[in-house]
């Protein structure tokens, strides 16, 4: 079941919307065939196995991180695949949360006859696939907020300059982050202060370029920022509002930028909204990377499942330097945010923690 983990985590940010699957067969103690799932449409990990072992198949024992599906999708049923090729018995790290399948898989391998395991390395199995589960389960994208922040807490000078606060390691990690995200989500403010190009740049290999979110109330987006200007990079979405004015709509739009009207109640985008718009549009994860006050909103909206948060060893000062989160803030400590499961890394002189949000109390 190791190896299989270890195929699935090869199709890390490709396999959206899709889970990451590995699989292996096991014929006499030795392995027989192996895969794993590349890319949305292509086999899945089960297949590919399965091919690979060909009449080792027969008898044998298939290894798989998760519960084979039985469903028509974009490709046919790996359950009934498995019956076909004469596997004996399979060993399931966790069941498909996906509805369609839930439980389904190993039911129908236990009415042929194929005896089935559950439950080895499921919390490995869990882990791996967290974006996968919280889309298919809330039709909603998995929401990580990034930031970076000196050791007083400051995310710029009181000038706005930002760069850097942290050192190239873990600037460079970053991009790896992106790689394996859909969305990368940025606020107004940043465009106008910083003009991200919001791209992955990883030495030696081409990443995949996430789907670049703004989120302009106003529709204030230059029109030569990096974001428009370089639509040949990335896609960009512009999330705007009603108050934005026909006219800076139609401008954002001939840049060839999707336009994304959000209706709200208030002057601000309804972040709720927009994450299930972009779920809509198969979007199953979002990497936040705006300033202080997207950083806020999407917290006080309930929206954020994971934080990486790097502390560079800088002391910044200043009374108008910015911090990484804005807002109203909240009025007691009881109702602050808590984050479980924590985790620390260095990044060169850099720390990062790493760890899942326990949502405001309302």
């Amino acid at each position: 079941m190791g190896r299989a983990l270890e195929l699935a985590r090869l199709g890390r940010g490709k396999t959206s919307p899709n889970p990451m699957v590995g699989a292996v067969v096991v014929n006499d103690g030795k392995v027989a065939g192996e895969g794993y799932h590349h890319k949305a449409g292509s086999p899945h990990a089960e297949i590919i196995a399965l091919d690979n072992a060909g009449e080792k198949a027969k008898g044998a024992t298939l290894y798989v991180n998760l519960e084979p599906c039985c469903h028509y999708g974009r490709t046919g049923p790996c359950a009934n695949a498995v019956v076909e090729a004469g596997i004996s018995r399979v060993v399931i790290a966790m069941s498909d949360p996906n509805p369609l399948v839930c439980g389904k898989g190993i039911a129908y391998l236990k009415q042929r006859n194929v005896e089935v395991t559950t439950g080895v390395l499921e919390e490995e199995a869990l882990l791996l696939n967290e974006i996968f589960i919280k889309y298919i389960t809330t039709g909603r994208p998995f929401v990580m907020l990034k930031t970076a922040m000196s050791v007083d807490g400051k995310i710029a000078a009181r000038t706005g300059d930002s760069r850097w606060v942290t050192g190239p390691e873990a600037r460079s990690w970053v991009h790896v982050l992106r790689n394996l995200y859909d969305a990368v989500l940025v606020g107004i403010n940043t465009v106008l202060a910083d003009d991200p190009l919001l791209t992955v740049r990883l030495p030696g290999e081409k990443g995949k370029n996430p789907v670049r979110v703004v989120v302009d109330s106003l529709a204030r987006t230059p029109l030569n920022s990096q974001v428009l200007s370089q639509l040949a990079e990335a896609p960009t979405i512009i999330a705007t509002t009603g108050g934005a004015g026909v006219q800076k709509i139609a401008r954002l739009k001939e840049t060839g930028a999707e336009v994304l009207v959000v209706p709200g109640d208030g002057p601000r985008v309804d972040l709720k909204r927009l994450m299930a718009d972009l779920a809509g549009r198969e979007i199953t994860s979002v990497m936040i990377e705006g300033g202080g006050e997207i950083n806020a909103s999407a917290l006080e909206s309930g929206l954020v499942d994971k934080v990486i948060w790097f502390i560079a060893p800088k002391i910044v000062g200043g009374r108008l330097s910015p911090g990484p989160v804005g807002g109203r803030g909240i009025t007691l400590m009881a109702d602050a945010a808590q984050i479980e499961n924590l985790t620390v890394t260095r990044f060169g002189e850099d720390i990062c923690l790493e760890g899942y949000l326990k949502q405001f109390r309302d």
